[in-house]
């Protein structure tokens, strides 16, 4: 069983140690590209329709390629079977520009171990700090080229955000837009709980839209839970019932602590947990593709 898995488009198993890339091509030199990670369990991936829909539209709005949805299911597959079902894991797709000298797109599924904070997150929870992104919740309609909304290769802002929230022993980040509303962190959806209602910011608000924030909207009104997107204020967030922040791997961490801040455990804390699985693990590329 492999430690690390690579397969390209053309349904090739790669070795995941030798080199890929070349040295211009535009992932690396550029960041231009895009990608997408999702949950692999019981020898599925999680939710994976999702995915290659946003996927797609990351794609669109950065002016690449239409991506061959057909072959990215099969280099799927293909990932799945080589990773096995006895583990989760992390698969990444990932399709870049290509080389700056030409030559068409880079793309390729890779699948690795899920990372050690996942667990603690998971059963722990989250300490997060806010931080101000910058941004007006308007820049999507007045500045389309800064790709709000695309998951892009053009992480180094997210990642700066995080070592600068651990650097002060904060775990995560929830970005805050200049006029103070409520955004996402930097790999993840909020989600607040008011009673059994469950709200997330608007995705016209600049946000990436959340594959798992979208599953589980799609199961929870069967389970006594009422859902909203809606603008917040960080008080929305200190006077909410519960905060979660929402992600492919992660799935739901638990906020314990904002900006210091000490929270209640929420009495939907478990059900909620169990919701968020029950609404990703359902799903499998054969399933979604059917």
């Amino acid at each position: 069983m492999a430690d690390q898995v690579l397969v390209t488009l053309d349904g090739a198993v790669r070795d995941a140690d030798a080199p890929l890339l070349r040295a211009d091509d535009l992932a690396a030199v550029r960041g231009d590209g895009i990608f997408e990670t999702i949950l692999v369990r019981d020898g599925a991936a999680c939710v994976v329709e999702r995915h290659l829909s946003r996927f797609a539209n990351s794609a669109s709005m950065l002016d690449l390629p239409r991506p061959d949805l057909a072959a990215w299911r099969s280099a799927i597959a293909i990932a799945l079977g080589e990773w096995g079902a006895e583990r989760e894991g992390a698969m990444r797709l990932v399709l870049s520009r290509g080389r700056e000298s030409g030559g068409g797109p880079t793309a390729y599924v890779s699948v690795g171990p899920v990372a050690d904070r996942v667990a603690v997150a998971r059963r722990d929870g989250v300490s997060v700090c806010t931080l101000d992104r910058g941004f007006s919740v308007d820049v999507v309609e007045k500045a389309p080229w800064l790709l709000l909304g695309a998951k892009t290769l053009s992480y180094a802002t997210n990642m700066a955000a995080l070592r600068y929230a651990q650097a002060r022993d904060f775990d995560d980040v929830i970005f805050t837009s200049s006029e103070g509303r409520v955004l996402e962190g930097p790999r993840s959806t909020v989600l607040i709980a008011r009673g059994r209602t469950l709200i997330t910011p608007p995705v016209e608000h600049g946000i990436l839209p959340g594959t798992t924030q979208q599953a589980l909207f799609e199961v929870a009104g069967a389970h006594r839970f009422r859902c909203e997107m809606a603008a917040l204020r960080p008080v929305d967030l200190i006077a909410a019932d519960g905060i979660w922040l929402l992600s492919s791997v992660t799935l739901a961490a638990r906020v314990h602590t904002l900006d210091g801040l000490v929270l209640p455990v929420p009495a939907i804390a478990d059900e909620l947990s169990e919701l968020v699985d029950l609404a990703v693990g359902t799903v499998g590329v054969e399933e979604d593709a059917a």
